[in-house]
C-alpha cells in the first residue's frame, strides 16, 4: 500500500493492513466529507513524505493540528506562511535565537526544517474545524506510536526533542541507547518559563549530531 510515496510505506506496511488503521481510514474518509477537517487531506502523512524514514535525524513531537482555517499544513507547531504566528512557534523562534542567534522569522512554515531531516510528528494526524482534540482516540495515537517506535529501530542516531507532558508520555517508546531524548515544558505561553526557555535543544540536538558524524540541522527559517 502506498500512502506517502517513500520509504515510510515500505516500514508502515503492516501497521496499513491492521483492523485499527483501517477503522481511522474509514473514520477519516467520512469526516472530510461531511464536516471541515484540518489539514488539508493529502497533508495528512506530510511531515513523513517531506521527511523520509532513512533521513530522519530529529523527532519533535507535537499533539494535534491547529483547528483554524488554513493554519494547520501537516507539520507539527507550524502554519502556512501568511497566517498568524502561534504563540508556541513564536516562543520555539525566541528560543532558537537565544540558543543559536538565528534571527526570529516571521514565517510559519517549517517545511524547511523538515526538509533538513526533522521529522515534525504530531501524535493525532486530523482535527475538526474549531474543535481542539476532536479526533483524540480515534485511532492516530497508535499509527504514530507505531512510528516513533519505528524510528527508535533506526540505527543512526537520532535526536527525540519532547516538550511538555504529553510529549514526555512518549518517552517509553524510546528504548534505544543510541539516541538522545531532550525533554523541557512546553512552549506555549503557560508554560515556557518552567524549563522551555534556556533549554538549548538546538544547539545540544546540533552537537549530538556532530559527536556522531552527522550533518548538523540548519534551522534557521526560509
Amino acid at each position: 500500500m502506498k500512502l506517502v510515496g517513500n520509504k515510510w510505506d515500505e516500514i508502515l506496511d503492516e501497521e496499513y493492513h491492521k483492523d485499527y488503521f483501517k477503522k481511522v481510514v474509514m473514520f477519516i474518509n467520512k469526516q472530510y466529507k461531511e464536516k471541515t477537517i484540518f489539514p488539508p487531506k493529502n497533508y495528512i502523512l506530510r511531515a513523513l513524505s517531506l521527511t523520509d524514514y532513512d533521513e530522519v535525524k530529529v523527532v519533535i513531537l507535537g499533539q494535534d493540528p491547529y483547528h483554524g482555517i488554513g493554519e494547520a499544513n501537516g507539520l507539527a507547531f507550524a502554519v502556512n506562511n501568511g497566517k498568524r504566528l502561534p504563540p508556541s512557534l513564536k516562543n520555539i523562534y525566541k528560543e532558537l535565537y537565544n540558543d543559536l542567534k538565528i534571527p526570529i522569522s516571521d514565517k510559519g512554515d517549517l517545511t524547511c526544517w523538515a526538509k533538513e531531516g526533522v521529522l515534525l510528528l504530531n501524535s493525532i494526524l486530523t482535527v475538526e474545524k474549531d474543535k481542539p482534540a476532536s479526533h483524540r482516540n480515534i485511532g492516530w495515537e497508535m499509527f504514530t506510536d507505531a512510528i516513533i517506535s519505528k524510528v527508535n529501530e533506526k540505527d543512526d542516531p537520532v535526536v527525540f526533542i519532547l516538550w511538555g507532558a504529553f510529549a514526555k508520555s512518549k518517552e517509553k517508546l524510546i528504548t534505544n541507547p543510541r539516541h538522545l531524548i531532550l525533554t523541557s515544558s512546553h512552549p506555549s505561553p503557560f508554560s515556557c518559563n518552567y524549563g522551555f526557555f534556556g533549554s538549548a535543544p538546538f544547539s545540544k540536538a546540533n552537537k549530538f549530531l556532530r559527536d556522531n558524524g552527522k550533518k548538523e540541522i540548519d534551522f534557521t527559517v526560509k
